[in-house]
C-alpha cells in the first residue's frame, strides 16, 4: 500500500535533516523538486485546489429562477411556485427545452433555502441547545404504540412512559388504547413508583386526553374538565409543546425512552396471554434498567434518581377515581353499550338503569353500590364480551336458546365450558331429552356460581364415569373433590377434661352426714280414699 502524502513529507523531512540533498531525495521518493520543497516548507500537504465549476444549460436561466424565489418569499402560502411550475414558466416563457425537469427540480431544492437564509427569513441549520435540569424540577410523557401478540393474537397496544428530567428514571405501563382512563392510571402508577410528583412543568403532547384545544400558535390551551381536577389533585403543572414534529424536539428525552425500550423489549414481539402478565414483565424490565447509564454519563439512573427523589413533591393519600363512569340502561339482550362494544349483565337487571365504570383495562358495572359485573376491556370496536352465567335464569325458562348462543360460544372459547361439560351434555340429553337434559346441564354451571370452577369440572367428570346423569350427582362428586384437595392440619391431642364440682355439691360435702329417713308419700293416700267414701252428692231436683 503507498504512504499517504503526510507520510511521504515525513520522510523526505527526515531525510533532508539528516544530510540528504534535494536531489537524492527526488530520486530516492521520485518525487519532483516542487513536492520536496513543499515538504520542506509544511509537514502538512497543501490541500488540493477545488476545480472551478463546470458550466451547465441551466447558468443562463438561475437569475430568472432566483427571482421567482425571492418573489415567493411575498407571496401566499399556497400560492408559491413550484419546480414543476418554474420548469414550465421556463419553456413558455424562454423556450429553455434544452433543459431537464431533474435538472430544475435539484436548483430549485438547494437554492430555495439559500435565498431564504440570505433574506434573514430562517435560520441557516437546524440548532439544538443542551438542557441541564434541576433534580425533581421537570418531567416528560408519551405514548408509543407496540405490537404484542396477546392471546395468541397480534394487536396493537400503546405504551405510557413517564419519565424523569434529571435522573433519566422512566416508568412504563402497556394500555389496550390511549385514552383518558390509560392515560390517568398512567400517572398513577408511575407517581406510586416514584414516590412523589415533580415540583416544576411536565411536558405533553397536545393529546385529547388532556388538550381540547389548541388557541391559535400560542402556548395556551383549553384543557377538559377531568384533566384539569386530575393535575389539581396531584399538584401536576403542565406544559403543551408545539404541535407537530417541532413538538416533539421539546420533549425528546422521552420520546427517545419511548423509542430504546420497544427496540430492546418488545423486539422480537413478546407473546403473552393477557396484558397482567405484560405488565409484570414491563415492571422487571424498569428494575432492571436502572442500572444502566445514559450516554456518557458517570453514573447510573439508579444512582442520578436517589438524588432526585428527596426533591419530588409528596403523593396525595387520597385516590383519585382513574375510571370513566357512565349511566345506562340494560336493553333486552341484557346488555349495556360503552364505547361501541357490549357488555352483559345479570338478566334480572333488564330495563333498569346501572352505573358503569370504565377503566383503562377492564370495566366494572355496579347496581346501587353493589358490583354485578366485571369484564376485561375489548380492544377492537364493535366487539361483544358476553358471560354465559348471567343468562342462565332465562336459559333454565328458554333451554333451546342455549346450543346456539354467542355466551356459550364465548365461553368455549374462553375455556370456561370445556369439552367435558360438552360430553356430559351430549349424555344427558340422550338419556332424559334435550329439553330436559338442557335444564340439568344449567342447573350444573349454576354450581359455579358457590363452587370453584375446576371442582365443579372435576365433578362432572367423575359423574360421567360411573354413568351419574344429575346435578345432584355432580354436586355431591364437586363437593368430593372440594374436600379431597382441602389441606387436613395434624389432630391436636385434645386434653382430657377437668372435673367440674357444682357449688352445691361443695356446700353438701362441708355439712355432716344426713341419716333421717327419705321423705313419704303414703299417707297422702288416706285423703284420697276419704273423698271417695264422702257423701254422695243430692240428686237433682
Amino acid at each position: 500500500m503507498p504512504p499517504s502524502k503526510v507520510e511521504l513529507y515525513a520522510a523526505i523531512r527526515r531525510d533532508i535533516r539528516a544530510g540528504l540533498s534535494i536531489r537524492k531525495a527526488q530520486r530516492k521518493h521520485q518525487v519532483g523538486f516542487r513536492t520536496v520543497k513543499s515538504a520542506m516548507d509544511s509537514a502538512w500537504p497543501e490541500p488540493r485546489k477545488k476545480l472551478p465549476p463546470r458550466q451547465t444549460r441551466l447558468d443562463v436561466y438561475k437569475p430568472f429562477i432566483d427571482e421567482i424565489l425571492r418573489q415567493d418569499l411575498d407571496a401566499p402560502r399556497k400560492q408559491r411556485h413550484t419546480a414543476k411550475r418554474i420548469f414550465d414558466r421556463l419553456l413558455d416563457e424562454h423556450q429553455a427545452t434544452d433543459l431537464s425537469y431533474g435538472i430544475v427540480r435539484r436548483y430549485v431544492a438547494q437554492r430555495r433555502d439559500q435565498i431564504r437564509i440570505q433574506a434573514g427569513r430562517g435560520p441557516s441549520a437546524e440548532a439544538f441547545v443542551t438542557q441541564t435540569h434541576r433534580p425533581g424540577a421537570e418531567a416528560e410523557v408519551d405514548f408509543g404504540d407496540v405490537t404484542v401478540r396477546l392471546g395468541g393474537e397480534q394487536v396493537v397496544c400503546f405504551l405510557f412512559s413517564f419519565r424523569l428530567s434529571y435522573s433519566g428514571k422512566a416508568v412504563h405501563r402497556v394500555f389496550a388504547s390511549c385514552g383518558q382512563e390509560a392515560f390517568f392510571e398512567g400517572h398513577v402508577h408511575a407517581l406510586s413508583v416514584l414516590g412523589g410528583v415533580p415540583f416544576g412543568k411536565v411536558r405533553y403532547d397536545n393529546l385529547k386526553a388532556a388538550v381540547a384545544q389548541v388557541l391559535g400558535f400560542a402556548r395556551q390551551r383549553v384543557e377538559t374538565e377531568r384533566w384539569t381536577a386530575f393535575r389539581s389533585h396531584y399538584g401536576i403543572e403542565s406544559f403543551y409543546c408545539r404541535p407537530g414534529i417541532q413538538g416533539a424536539h421539546e420533549k425528546g428525552g422521552v420520546e427517545g425512552d419511548v423509542g430504546w425500550f420497544r427496540r430492546n423489549h418488545f423486539v422480537p414481539v413478546p407473546e403473552v396471554d393477557s396484558l397482567a402478565e405484560l405488565n409484570a414483565l414491563v415492571e422487571q424490565w424498569d428494575i432492571t434498567d436502572g442500572a444502566r447509564r445514559i450516554g456518557t454519563r458517570p453514573r447510573t439512573i439508579d444512582e442520578h434518581f436517589a438524588a432526585e427523589q428527596p426533591h419530588l413533591k409528596p403523593v396525595p393519600d387520597e385516590p383519585f377515581e382513574t375510571g370513566r363512569v357512565f349511566s345506562l340502561r340494560v336493553d333486552r339482550y341484557a346488555q349495556i353499550s360503552v364505547r361501541t362494544n357490549r357488555y352483559s349483565v345479570p338478566v334480572r337487571l333488564i330495563g333498569r338503569q346501572v352505573r358503569a365504570v370504565l377503566h383503562a383495562s377492564e370495566l366494572v358495572v355496579y347496581e346501587g353500590r353493589t358490583e354485578v359485573a366485571r369484564h376485561e376491556r375489548l380492544i377492537a370496536k364493535a366487539g361483544s364480551r358476553l358471560v354465559l352465567d348471567h343468562y342462565l335464569e332465562v336459559l333454565l325458562r328458554k333451554p333451546g336458546a342455549l346450543p346456539g348462543s354467542t355466551a356459550l360460544e364465548q365461553a368455549r372459547a374462553a375455556g370456561k365450558f370445556t369439552p367435558i361439560h360438552d360430553a356430559w351434555w351430549e349424555a344427558v340429553r340422550k338419556a332424559h331429552g334435550d329439553a330436559a337434559g338442557t335444564r340439568a346441564l344449567i342447573e350444573v354451571l349454576l354450581l359455579s356460581r358457590h363452587m370453584a370452577h375446576e371442582h365443579v369440572v372435576a365433578g362432572i367428570a367423575a359423574a360421567l364415569r360411573v354413568g351419574a346423569l344429575t346435578a345432584d350427582a355432580v354436586a355431591l362428586e364437586a363437593r368430593k373433590a372440594a374436600e379431597s384437595e382441602e389441606p387436613t392440619a395434624p389432630a391436636a391431642p385434645v386434653p382430657e377434661p377437668s372435673p367440674v364440682v357444682s357449688l352445691t355439691e361443695r356446700r353438701l360435702a362441708q355439712l355432716p352426714p344426713d341419716n333421717r329417713p327419705l321423705p313419704s308419700v303414703a299417707a297422702y293416700d288416706d285423703l284420697l280414699r276419704c273423698r271417695t267414701s264422702g257423701t254422695s252428692r243430692p240428686a237433682d231436683d
